[in-house]
């Protein structure tokens, strides 16, 4: 039962004080406010806010908890962590939804750093301190670093081996890694203020996609994004191929919405599944009135075996079979996605609502 596990030996932790480099005295370190979107988290929320006090951080440090409606005792331990450490504090979110949740742990935080963390993000203990030195010598709005799958079953270390490859995702430095710089999109993000200001926050319309499409607009105001490959979060896979065909499903999806609002954001990388879908739709009805019109989905299948052979390397022998059907789920359900975007999804949009009124 919730209140009598581990995860609630908060108390015993909340005032340790990280261990500091002797200079750290001598440096005024801006205070930092992290903001964690909450729902049904009563398992691992006071660990994982236990996890973001202990970073290894010189500066003040807050975390705003922005709780959704949860069927769980997600409301219960989120105010008992508030109770124990002052540095805690917990504000609604009625719809759950995760815009509006960071919305309003933003409205409800005080510093002029703020940093987006997950309720399972697993962030090394210098995320922090790398995000606010990388903030502060690149001028950057935003830096962010890698979403790094890591798996525990033979499925979920499959998919995290397509995660983090050219082939699974493209060219997206924040999944595969890669040197540090200015970027379309990041992981999360530790943001300047000033910045979320300027472009009024997320756009709540965005139930998907919501990181990128702020990222574009901070981008499109004269800001940067920066890519640090040192902020390396581990991130846990989907647990099967019905949830991962779900959030790739959803993430084209509301990719083509971004698409719609955002002219000219498109390219290659983001055409290649809904394309590739096409092609082996056609490909394989084609066939039936010309035989070499198999080959299409042939091809596709044999490219994607060969492309898992280097990532399966080491792998278990289930992994390394996993690997194709991670690929070819990822790929398909994106496209699916994208092909299957209702034209007014996203339309109540703050973007959608300015280009109306420019039409007028």
């Amino acid at each position: 039962m919730a209140g009598t596990g581990p995860d609630l030996e908060y108390r015993c932790h909340c005032h340790e004080t990280p261990l500091l480099h002797p200079l750290d005295v001598l440096v005024t370190w801006p205070a930092v406010s992290v903001v964690m979107p909450i729902l049904n988290e009563e398992r691992h929320l006071a660990a994982a806010v236990r996890h973001v006090l202990a970073q290894e951080y010189p500066g003040e440090l807050e975390v705003v908890l922005a709780v959704g409606p949860s069927t769980d005792r997600t409301r219960e331990v989120a105010d008992e962590v508030a109770a124990a450490d002052p540095r805690v504090k917990v504000v609604a979110n009625p719809t759950g939804r995760t815009p509006a949740g960071l919305n309003a742990a933003i409205a409800a935080s005080s510093h002029s750093i703020v940093a987006r963390v997950d309720g399972h993000a697993m962030m090394p203990a210098d995320y922090l301190r790398v995000a606010v030195e990388t903030l502060e010598e690149t001028g950057a709005d935003n830096v962010g670093g890698i979403m790094a799958a890591e798996g525990e079953t033979p499925w979920e270390k499959a998919v995290a081996a397509a995660m983090t490859s050219k082939i699974g995702v493209g060219n997206a430095r924040f999944h595969t890694g890669g040197e540090g710089g200015p970027a379309d999109t990041v992981y999360l993000g530790v943001f300047q203020r000033s910045a979320l200001d300027r472009v009024e926050g997320y756009d709540e319309a965005f139930l998907r996609a919501q990181d990128w499409e702020m990222n574009h607009r901070i981008r499109s105001t004269g800001g940067v994004v920066w890519f640090q490959p040192r902020m390396r979060v581990s991130y846990r896979p989907r647990p099967n191929v019905k949830a991962l065909a779900k959030q790739y499903f959803h993430y084209g999806r509301w990719r083509r919405v971004v698409a719609r609002q955002h002219k000219g954001t498109i390219n290659l990388r983001y055409l290649a599944p809904p394309l590739a879908v096409l092609a082996i739709l056609a490909g394989l009805v084609g066939g039936f009135f010309f035989w070499p019109a198999w080959l299409v989905p042939g091809a596709y299948a044999a490219a994607v075996l060969a492309a898992s052979l280097p990532l399966g390397r080491g792998a278990s022998l289930k992994t390394g079979l996993f690997i194709p059907v991670a690929l070819a789920t990822m790929h398909m359900a994106w496209g699916v996605g994208f092909l299957t975007s209702p034209p007014g999804l996203g339309s109540d949009s703050r973007t959608a609502q300015s280009q109306r009124e420019d039409a007028r």
